[in-house]
């Protein structure tokens, strides 16, 4: 299932096989069964649109977990840019060659998150989480050096801004992590397989494309739920842009 929930257009080429699959099982159902009439026929349709209306509220609260989690991730790249931009500034507190140090890190830094962004592939993201720890090291140690030496109130500010720097990246790794829940992915989906098993079942018009349009729209409302959830498999993503600003900002410095 992470597979899915990671592959947007994979989800929808096969969500949309599977519930066309379960529309037709249900025409299968019904050939065996003579046609409903009065009672029956108003039970069926009762079931039908209370579980029908049970899958709308379902995608929409599946829909709005997957749009917070996309705003969270949003908002952490922004106070992460924050963070950097802060310590740069706090770094003129530090004596000038510990300055100058922290600064010239800080840059090297900022452009691995930029990277962290961008990269879709799973060897560079290792390489870049490599990176990242060991500039983290070099900066923390760059900060801490001239605060034990001298534990000034100017040092402290610059020893607390770092320690928001750092924060932030761990902050945004948790966004990231923060998913849209397997088990809701899966109640989802079974709830969509029943409604496409009634609609055959109930089906008066068993023409192929009446019996696609459910499965096609359920199959879109995957994708897009599932690519507004992907941090990296989607096509909607949160881009550095706050990180990127900051970057250009600094470059000429």
């Amino acid at each position: 299932m992470t597979l899915l929930m990671n592959s947007p257009v994979l989800l929808f080429v096969l969500s949309l096989v599977a519930l066309w699959v379960a529309a037709q099982a249900g025409v299968f159902a019904r050939k065996g069964h003579s046609g409903m009439e009065g009672q029956a026929q108003e039970d069926f349709t009762l079931i039908s649109g209370a579980t029908l209306t049970l899958l709308g509220l379902i995608i929409g609260f599946t829909f709005s977990m997957a749009v917070n989690r996309y705003d969270q991730r949003k908002n952490l790249e922004e106070s992460e840019a924050n963070a950097i931009g802060t310590e740069y500034l706090r770094a003129d507190l530090l004596p000038a060659a510990d300055a100058a140090k922290v600064r010239g890190l800080l840059k090297q830094y900022l452009d691995q998150r930029i990277l962290y962004y961008l990269s879709r592939h799973a060897e560079h993201l290792s390489q870049i989480k490599t990176d990242t720890a060991r500039l983290q090291n070099e900066l923390w140690s760059a900060v801490k050096g001239p605060a034990a030496a001298q534990p000034t109130v100017m040092n402290g500010l610059a020893v607390s801004g770092m320690n928001d720097v750092l924060n932030s990246e761990g902050y945004t790794q948790a966004g990231w992590r923060n998913r849209v829940p397997t088990a809701a992915w899966i109640l989802l989906v079974a709830i969509a397989i029943f409604c496409n098993v009634l609609l055959g079942y109930g089906a008066h018009d068993r023409s192929g494309f009446l019996l696609l349009v459910l499965p096609i729209a359920l199959a879109i409302s995957f994708f897009l739920i599932a690519d507004i959830d992907s941090p990296r498999g989607g096509v909607i993503r949160v881009l550095p842009q706050n990180l990127e600003s900051l970057a250009e900002s600094l470059r000429g410095e």
